[in-house]
């Protein structure tokens, strides 16, 4: 048995189409996606074309901008969806019947959310179900998203996956970094780099090339600055002292 069948129009689907047997085909088995063209042997009638989406386990309904107004062949003046005999309707409604798991692929970006009220009455719960994108540019990061979700949701085609599970992230190993509560600054490792690292900080701080200044600056004549524990004696400045011994130079 089939388990994902290929619903789509030949003049707006069959590229897609053969896209995603190929893609399809290659992860979960040769016998595993239906397309009319290739899935049917010699000899047989197009009865087939009921029968599998009716024991299929998902039809993927591949729908490009015109596939809503497609004419009829037979018919010009009449859409093809609005004939009971449309092939394109008649696998849809077999899936319905037969409890497929059903997903409208809209091919593009012009492709807009059916609307109930345009499809036949046999087939409206079509617009009903979630649909997936895909673009032909992304022809294959779309279709290995859709297995992925296709897997999730089908056991039949769990057992079948050939892909490999994606390895998990390699672990970041690098050393932790340096923590000392009592420590106000100097040079260590911080995240796995070397650095100057400051606890605690207040006031302005500079790290660059040229004067540091950790703290207040205060200038002027007969200012008093005391930081941290003072230990000693207080001096004040008045303007500009002359050394001892001589002329300013």
């Amino acid at each position: 048995m089939h388990e994902i069948f290929l619903n789509y129009r030949t003049k707006g689907g069959k590229d897609v189409a053969y896209m995603c047997q190929h893609h399809l085909s290659a992860r979960f088995g040769p016998d595993s996606v239906f397309i009319a063209r290739n899935s049917i042997d010699p000899g047989q009638t197009m009865e087939v074309l009921l029968q599998a989406p009716r024991r299929c386990h998902v039809l993927l309904a591949l729908i490009d901008a015109e596939w809503l107004d497609a004419p009829d062949r037979r018919e010009p003046g009449r859409r093809a969806l609005d004939n009971p005999d449309d092939w394109v309707r008649r696998e849809i409604e077999e899936a319905l019947s037969g409890g497929a798991l059903i997903v409208p692929v809209f091919i593009g970006r012009k492709v807009e959310q059916l609307d109930p009220r345009r499809l036949p009455r046999s087939i409206t719960e079509l617009a009903d179900y979630q649909y997936t994108r895909v673009e032909q540019h992304r022809i294959e990061e779309d279709l290995t998203r859709l297995g992925d979700r296709l897997v999730r949701r089908v056991p039949a085609l769990a057992a079948l996956d050939s892909r490999t599970p994606a390895e998990a992230p390699v672990p970041d190993e690098r050393p932790a970094s340096v923590h000392n509560e009592h420590q106000s600054g100097g040079i260590g490792q911080v995240g796995g780099s070397v650095g100057t690292y400051i606890n605690d900080a207040r006031g302005p701080l500079h790290t660059g090339p040229g004067d540091q200044i950790n703290g207040p600056q205060i200038n002027g004549d007969g200012t008093n600055h005391i930081a941290g524990d003072n230990h000693g004696g207080i001096r004040q400045g008045f303007g500009t002292r002359t050394p001892r011994g001589g002329d300013e130079r």
